[in-house]
């Protein structure tokens, strides 16, 4: 047998038990991927992080669900860097970079430990699905997606499925059948579904989301999600609010309904053909375990 120490971390909130729970394992270069995808499924959160060495960042960082590993997890990075930097193993360092498996990506940490991390460049590509079968797959009718704005996958790091949804209230019904998802989403099977929304429950948010899991990955909901976020961000930028300038700030909500209201800061510049993408959160220590195996 061998004991593993995690620690939850609560990403995108500074209240304990708000936001989106992620596992951080401190060790991770005394583990086996084996062990690491062992450890994620006792544990039951949506990720849990693992930090080992690098040969090309200041860090890799791996992160597992209950099902599989993931290449990016943006809560799963916030946890992880705010734990380092908390526990004093990240120095006076505020600029550091991260290997993930979408890329190496910057971090930066200002004096308020809030975290900022760049996503990996926007790409979409189109849902030729049918309309009707995803809303039911969500518990919603077909008139409740929005017929003037775009079905779209999208990843910034991760694929996911975004469907505009018309109504807030909407939101409240969704009740996910998550074995449904791969039948439905005929071009990415392993693609989750993400309902966004431009009304928004506080008013300084600017979209709304929820995020259905591929039930690849052994869970139903995640609380609120970095990387959904980011990709949001572009989708704004792309086809809602076109005439921007620059650059925009984008606040996005998540959680609400399963009482966690996250938020997360979405920063969107225009490059040459596409957008860089930077999302900033916060955590919040919430409590340390251990887990056997």
């Amino acid at each position: 047998m061998k004991s593993v120490k995690v620690f939850q971390y609560d990403a995108f909130s500074k209240e304990p038990n708000k936001g989106n729970p992620a596992g951080v394992v401190l060790n991770g270069d005394d583990l086996t991927e084996e062990e690491m995808q062992e450890v994620a499924l006792k544990v039951g959160f949506n990720e849990t992080a693992f930090p080992v060495k690098s040969d090309i960042a200041d860090l890799r960082i791996r992160f597992f669900t209950p099902g599989h590993e993931m290449n990016l997890c943006g809560h799963g990075t916030m946890a992880m860097v705010y734990a380092l930097k908390t526990s004093g193993q990240l120095g006076d360092k505020t600029d550091m970079t991260i290997e993930t498996k979408a890329g190496i990506l910057p971090i930066k940490i200002n004096e308020q430990s809030f975290i900022t991390m760049k996503q990996a460049a926007p790409q979409f590509k189109e849902f030729n699905g049918s309309r009707e079968d995803l809303a039911s797959a969500i518990g919603l009718t077909e008139e409740e997606i929005d017929a003037e704005l775009p079905v779209l996958y999208g990843s910034t790091g991760i694929w996911t499925l975004l469907v505009p949804i018309r109504k807030l209230a909407s939101f409240e019904n969704m009740k996910p059948n998550n074995e449904l998802f791969p039948t439905i989403l005929k071009e990415m099977p392993r693609a989750s579904i993400h309902p966004i929304c431009l009304e928004t429950y506080h008013s300084e948010a600017d979209m709304h989301g929820r995020h259905f899991s591929s039930p690849y990955s052994g869970t139903i909901e995640d609380p609120v999600t970095g990387t959904a976020s980011g990709v949001m961000g572009a989708y704004y930028a792309k086809y809602i609010k076109t005439d921007f300038k620059d650059s925009l700030n984008l606040v996005v909500e998540q959680g609400q309904e399963m009482g966690k209201d996250g938020r997360v800061t979405v920063h969107v510049a225009k490059a040459e053909d596409s957008y860089d993408i930077q999302i900033t959160g916060n955590a919040v220590f919430v409590r340390e375990f251990e887990v056997i195996l």
